[in-house]
């Protein structure tokens, strides 16, 4: 364990680009098991998902003739 933080340290001083990309990396799928249970118990609720149709009226369909509209 110690020689895994020692080679750490280094890293992070001789690369810290490839280093703190690496950190970032690992922390993504931490993230992905940690941040939805932490919203839904502070009450989050995800939004209401958008109509993909539109909603026809409950009246007869006048056909339309020429270029007028009804």
């Amino acid at each position: 364990m110690a020689s895994t933080y020692r080679y750490l340290q280094r890293a992070a001083h001789e690369s810290p680009v490839i280093f703190y990309s690496l950190v970032i990396g690992f922390t993504g799928p931490l993230m992905v098991m940690t941040v939805p249970p932490i919203r839904k118990s502070m009450g989050w609720k995800p939004a209401e998902r958008v109509p993909t149709t539109f909603p026809l009226p409950n009246r007869a369909r006048q056909p339309v003739s020429g270029y007028e509209d009804p």
